[in-house]
């Protein structure tokens, strides 16, 4: 049976190889992230988009029935407010 000693260098490549493992895989976890965030940055801008053109095209459909509800609006808080 052959029992093998480590020595400092042996123990310092297996230290320096670990930390290049963690590193890397540091490293893709931060680009799947990232490509994560960007995916979710356009759905957000895709639909904040979809959203004012649809209120854009609803506001024209309606315009005073539009200044009447904002004006609702504006008075309901402006009576929350000075409660």
């Amino acid at each position: 049976m052959e029992t093998r000693i480590e020595t400092g260098q042996d123990l310092k490549n297996a230290a320096r190889e670990a930390g290049q493992q963690v590193t890397d895989a540091g490293r893709e976890a931060a680009g799947r992230f990232g490509a994560a965030m960007q995916s979710a940055k356009t759905n957000i801008q895709e639909k904040t988009v979809a959203g004012a053109r649809a209120t854009d095209r609803a506001i024209r459909q309606h315009p005073y029935e539009s200044i009447g509800i904002a004006f609702g609006l504006g008075v309901l808080i402006g009576v929350l407010i000075n409660r």
